[in-house]
């Protein structure tokens, strides 16, 4: 009965002690070359366990290469089995045991449409490894991997986009790439269908997705409008991918959205999000700047604390991505001095206030407000209001002497603070030497702001792209940062009953060891003898 045999096998395999894999060896070899299909698949994970207990034996007996042959099995449950044991083995020795012939390669193209789903999964997975030798082989997997992407199984859809991602960069026609990568879009807007859960997963997935080929969801942008039940780690990412798409095109439609959120949305983390992602499409594309600054004064006309604060903060860094074309709008932005409460924000508030000291009458009274409070104040704080009025006296020397004269003393005597009160002695050295030198430093032109601070180094990009589906890819983490060690943990040889102590003696029946003062073992009860 094959299926006795393979019960055999996989009972065998689950036992790990080490003293019997010598009598696992011979069974495992004929149940490999088992006329039944069941009794193969079994064999093959079989083969991967022995691996964790004993690597020499599964070499020496040559069961890798019978991994190998099975490849070119005629069962595609075999196939995908074989190839799942390869890619363990693989993984667990640091080695590329991961050899295919261009006939096992058509096997398990073959093998793709029949197998199970987690069949097709171990499947794609060694695809996406796969080094083509030429264009024509790339064209051919991409081809047989194309119609897994209307798959049922989410698995096996993001599998499927990681094997395509990959090898579509090999292809060298244009309309052949632009149909495939047309062909991406409608799976993973059918995975924002799903359990939250998946959807997530999803979504982060999506996000290197689209950094790698924005092109791919560029019509697709009102799918990742939030719904009004959607949870909000959901609504976190999709906030993220709308300012991903946003273009010159669909800007509009996205700060609408964007201001809904902004403004009707009961989560303060998604209302923050919100605010923050209409600056970002701000520094993203030059053309809407200008609209966003309108939201932003919109949204901080509503008097809502942490509202007013984001607003502050993505304003500021428009004033340094746009220097001298939304300065009409400080006067409002100081109107709302007293809402401030975080620390960014008034840092933000503070920076304004010192860049653009010429053009506020009363720059030194806003600032004076911020000095009453320097002792309690955050680092960050403290730095940038040192900053601000230094760049005050050097605008306007005749009416702030005094000012900056008090903020230098609290930042170098009365401070514990090593980086403020280093750069609290710099700028009073410069402006006792060289006034003149001093504005060259401080009053230097800034750097702009990047609009894309949240894309990932390239490198780090494809390496992410080449681990969808895991969970590298939802923290868009290395695998390495967050797993120590992948080497299997050793299964240890059946050990010796313990010798009995020095003048003790040793328990027949259980074999524990007891003092010589004992009349009977401490385990099981039984007499001593003699």
């Amino acid at each position: 009965n094959p299926l006795i045999r393979a019960l055999s096998v996989r009972t065998m395999g689950c036992i790990r002690v080490e003293q019997i894999t010598e009598y696992l060896t011979t069974p495992l070899a004929k149940a490999l070359k088992d006329e039944d299909p069941y009794v193969r698949k079994t064999a093959c994970m079989c083969v991967c366990k022995l691996y964790d207990i004993s690597p020499e034996l599964v070499r020496d007996q040559g069961f890798i290469d019978s991994l190998r042959d099975l490849i070119a099995d005629p069962n595609p449950m075999v196939v995908a089995n074989a190839v799942a044991a390869l890619a363990e083995i693989s993984e667990s020795s640091g080695e590329a045991l991961f050899e295919l012939a261009p006939s096992a390669l058509t096997n398990m193209l073959m093998a793709l449409n029949e197998c199970s789903e987690w069949g097709q999964v171990f499947i794609l997975d060694a695809l996406s490894v796969y080094p083509c030798g030429d264009v024509k082989e790339a064209e051919t997997i991409v081809e047989r991997v194309v119609p897994r992407l209307s798959h049922a199984n989410a698995a096996v859809v993001l599998s499927s986009v990681k094997v395509v991602m990959r090898l579509i960069s090999l292809v060298q026609n244009p309309e052949t790439v632009k149909m495939v990568l047309k062909k991406l879009a409608p799976p993973l807007v059918t995975l924002l269908s799903s359990e939250p859960e998946i959807q997530y997963v999803a979504l982060r997935n999506i996000l290197l997705i689209c950094q790698k080929r924005p092109m791919i969801l560029k019509n697709d942008i009102k799918v990742f409008f939030c719904k009004y039940n959607d949870p909000t780690y959901v609504k976190m990412e999709k906030v993220d991918v709308m300012v991903m798409l946003a273009s010159d095109k669909n800007v509009d439609q996205v700060l609408l959205e964007l201001k809904e959120y902004a403004s009707a949305e009961v989560d303060v983390d998604i209302v923050r999000k919100s605010v923050r992602a209409i600056g970002r499409c701000a520094l993203k594309i030059e053309s809407s700047a200008q609209k966003c600054i309108n939201v932003l004064l919109e949204l901080i006309q509503t008097k809502v604390s942490y509202v007013v604060q984001e607003a502050i903060v993505v304003i500021k860094d428009t004033f340094r991505k746009y220097p001298n074309r939304f300065e009409s709008v400080i006067s409002l932005l100081c109107e709302n001095l007293d809402s401030l409460e975080e620390s960014e924000a008034k840092a933000s508030l503070i920076w304004i206030v010192g860049q653009y000291a010429e053009r506020i009458d009363n720059a030194q009274e806003l600032l004076e407000s911020f000095v009453d409070e320097f002792d309690q104040a955050d680092a960050d704080v403290q730095l940038q209001l040192l900053t601000a009025t230094v760049k005050l006296f050097l605008k306007k020397p005749d009416s702030s002497q005094a000012l900056v004269k008090r903020v230098l003393g609290l930042a170098t005597t009365g401070s514990m603070n090593p980086d403020l009160r280093d750069r609290g002695y710099i700028y009073w050295r410069l402006l006792s030497s060289d006034p003149e030198k001093a504005k060259i430093v401080v009053l230097s032109e800034h750097g702009g702001v990047a609009h894309d601070s949240e894309k990932l180094d390239s490198a780090l990009l494809d390496g992410l792209l080449s681990q969808l589906s895991t969970l590298a890819s939802v923290l868009h983490k290395p695998a390495s940062s967050f797993i120590t060690d992948t080497v299997r943990q050793e299964v240890l040889p059946v050990s010796s009953p313990p010798k009995a102590a020095q003048g003790g003696w040793s328990c027949n029946e259980c074999t524990s060891s007891n003092s010589a003062s004992a009349v009977s073992c401490t385990v099981c009860g039984v007499a001593r003898p003699g």
